[in-house]
């Protein structure tokens, strides 16, 4: 089952966001079970959403790539959502919207 996962990050700055993003962009989309990936600045920091297969492949990949890589002090409040649907454009449509 997909599931929405939120992650509130107090304190987090929009240069220690791009930073991680940069150091986890290419990890994250070949990760087993990723779809997509959003952010936002948030009242008390960041906001990060993410959607996955299956709350599993996302925990994996936060334990492997994300917590090691956390600068002192920003500690990610996760949240997980389970969709009851998920409509995806066919593949071809979505790389052709993130190339432009």
């Amino acid at each position: 089952m997909p599931v929405l996962v939120t992650a509130d990050i107090p304190g987090q700055t929009t240069a220690g966001y791009d930073g991680l993003l940069a150091a986890l962009c290419d990890a994250l989309r070949q990760s087993k079970g990723f779809i997509a990936h959003f952010a936002m600045p948030a009242a008390s920091g960041w906001t990060c959403m993410e959607l996955w297969e299956t709350q599993q492949d996302a925990n994996e990949f936060f334990a492997r790539h994300v917590h090691p890589i956390l600068p002192p002090g920003i500690k990610p409040r996760r949240s997980f959502t389970p969709l009851h649907s998920l409509v995806q454009p066919p593949a071809g449509v979505a790389a052709e919207v993130a190339a432009e």
